[in-house]
């Protein structure tokens, strides 16, 4: 059973407070599972205020069905949020 990762490694330009990135990070979170129907977290760079790590899982039973919807994600990030920087993105697929 394939289980997909993608980390999204994100710069939020001129945010000036966790509050303020809360703001901008919440959104996205909810969206991304409620579009993609997948598990969304932020899980790093907690305490910086301009940059966030969010993480999306996803297990199906077809590895390439997981590839290709953690793709649909990060480009789906970058067309809907043009005011955050997507600086790298990681996908793992594990058979």
């Amino acid at each position: 059973m394939p289980i997909s990762f993608l980390m999204l490694y994100i710069h939020i330009p001129g945010c000036v407070s966790l509050k303020e990135k809360r703001s901008h990070i919440k959104p996205v979170l909810a969206r991304l599972h409620r579009e993609f129907n997948i598990s969304v977290a932020e899980y790093g760079r907690l305490d910086s205020w301009q940059e966030a790590e969010i993480a999306c899982s996803l297990v199906s039973d077809d590895g390439v069905y997981s590839h290709r919807v953690m793709q649909q994600v990060s480009d789906f990030f970058e067309a809907n949020w043009p005011d955050m920087n997507l600086i790298k993105t990681n996908l793992e697929v594990i058979h």
